[in-house]
């Protein structure tokens, strides 16, 4: 069996942890690789390496860590094709996603910070006849810890401006995406990136507990859920590590009575059902003006009931599987609890059926869901599903339903709907979330800054806002006049 394996300066190698696990294929069960652990040795192996490495990438100009970041993004780009189809082996995600997105998007985060690294610059202030001078430096060693749903994008967020600033950085894959982060090293190394630089290690939360703890690491970047949001955090306490945190959201989509409806049906479907529901930022609490609910539902329907599950390798497929078995029961679970609270099931609901001897039969499929409520109590309303379930909700007055959309502990995205231009500032602006789309959604250019606000976390992933997180602010003032005698009466 293929062996998914650690990869520390510059050579894969298998992990010494007795701990091991098979990654399946979620679109019918089957086993693709076996994912070998990293021990606590392997850590530190891989923390001596990074800590090598630094001492001379460090040293290397903007224009040469620009350069090699450069050519990573054109070899990502020209294979595209084969990593997008780990992709899909890995997550379920339909192919023509994997390929269209996934890929692409990484491929655009190291040619983005590979084009500013040589423009990362301080500041300088005139004090009199004296002077300051604030630079901005590398942190040294950082950890990236990545989730399931978009592996090879997640891992180039996070280590091109990383790279680009000057650290180098252990990356921890999600357990049931192990590959595309090892397939990332490689093309780094073929790139020119010296060895060292980008390690993987590969594990479950004890391995990325020790990246967190450990004293010789500067910084931790996570995307995952809230719960090991707040773990990192108490973790990365023991030596005041710097943290960025991407994490969950329960995601509001206010849509007027103004807006185009077609357009609306089309961000909201985008906003529940791509990738089958498994994104942070998506919207899964939509808001309709009462005067278009009958009309906005219906075409809902028509637009939902149209799209293709199924196999994930077919270019025609637009829905795949869940990530695991528990994801599936998890997402079926909270379905339940939503027609059980009274919410009324528009469509959905269920797995979807497949040829007698189809092994799609064995994935964790779950059909495109919608509900009807207007309880905001709901659990379906409140709580994270990530997945293909949308809550529709109707709202009649403009101050009510910015009340409603900010009643979360989450604050990651949010969208408005309307052709009121003033409407659109008005409301985004009051939305307390992270990132606000107006008349579109879940739309992430690699150019403008990612991320949330209250329990969705803090920092900031693209943009130049993100080489603040993987910098630290150095002054040094420069006295030209002298000390003079301070203690002199």
């Amino acid at each position: 069996m293929e062996e998914t394996h650690l990869f520390i300066h510059g050579k894969k190698r298998p992990g010494r942890s007795d701990n091991r696990l098979n990654n399946i294929y979620p679109a019918d069960g089957s086993i693709v690789s076996e994912i070998t652990y990293a021990s606590e040795k392997d850590v530190n192996e891989a923390v001596e390496s990074s800590e090598k490495a630094f001492r001379s990438w460090s040293k290397f100009t903007g224009t040469e860590r620009g350069r090699i970041l450069k050519k990573a993004a054109d070899l990502l780009r020209k294979r595209n094709e084969e990593l997008a189809e780990i992709e899909v082996e890995d997550t379920g995600k339909p192919v023509r996603e994997a390929a269209a997105v996934d890929i692409i998007s990484g491929a655009d985060a190291l040619e983005f910070f590979g084009g500013i690294a040589a423009s990362i610059e301080g500041t300088h202030m005139q004090l009199g006849s004296s002077y300051a001078m604030m630079k901005r430096e590398p942190l040294g060693v950082c950890a990236g810890i990545g989730a399931w749903n978009y592996p090879m994008q997640i891992a180039c967020w996070k280590a091109a401006p990383a790279l680009a600033a000057g650290n180098t950085m252990i990356f921890k894959p999600a357990e049931l995406t192990p590959r595309n982060a090892v397939m990332l090293a490689d093309i780094f190394l073929e790139a020119g990136l010296p060895e060292g630089v980008f390690n993987v290690v590969q594990g479950g939360p004890e391995v990325g507990k020790q990246l967190v703890e450990h004293n010789r690491i500067r910084k931790v970047s996570l995307t995952g859920e809230v719960g090991t949001g707040q773990k990192v955090m108490r973790g990365a306490a023991s030596n005041l590590k710097k943290v960025s945190l991407e994490l969950g959201g329960k995601n509001p989509i206010l849509i007027f009575d103004d807006a185009d409806i077609d357009e609306a049906v089309q961000g909201a479907m985008l906003g529940n059902f791509y990738t089958q529901g498994e994104i942070c930022s998506n919207g899964t609490r939509v808001y309709v003006h009462k005067k278009i609910m009958d009309s906005f539902l219906d075409k809902l329907e028509a637009e939902a009931s149209a799209l293709r599950i199924g196999d994930p390798k077919n270019p025609a497929t637009q829905i795949g599987a869940l990530i695991s078995k528990e994801q599936k029961e998890k997402v079926l679970n909270y379905i339940e609890i939503g027609k059980s609270q009274g919410g009324k099931l528009l469509f959905g609901g269920g797995e979807p059926s497949f040829e007698k001897d189809s092994p799609l039969n064995n994935g964790y499929f779950v059909e495109p869901t919608a509900f009807y409520t207007e309880s905001d109590d709901d659990q379906i309303v409140n709580e994270e599903i990530f997945g293909p379930v949308m809550a529709v909700l109707p709202f009649g007055d403009e101050e009510d339903v910015i009340t409603r959309a900010n009643r979360t502990p989450y604050g990651l995205a949010g969208g408005v709907f309307t052709n009121d231009l003033k409407r659109a500032y008005r409301v985004a602006d009051r939305l307390e979330a992270g990132m606000c789309w107006i008349n579109n959604y879940n739309v992430n250019p690699i150019e403008i800054p990612f991320g949330g606000v209250k329990m969705s976390g803090m920092g900031r992933e693209n943009g130049r806002a993100a080489i603040e997180d993987y910098t630290q602010l150095k002054t040094i003032y420069v006295e030209m006049d002298g000390v003079g005698k301070p203690f002199e009466d």
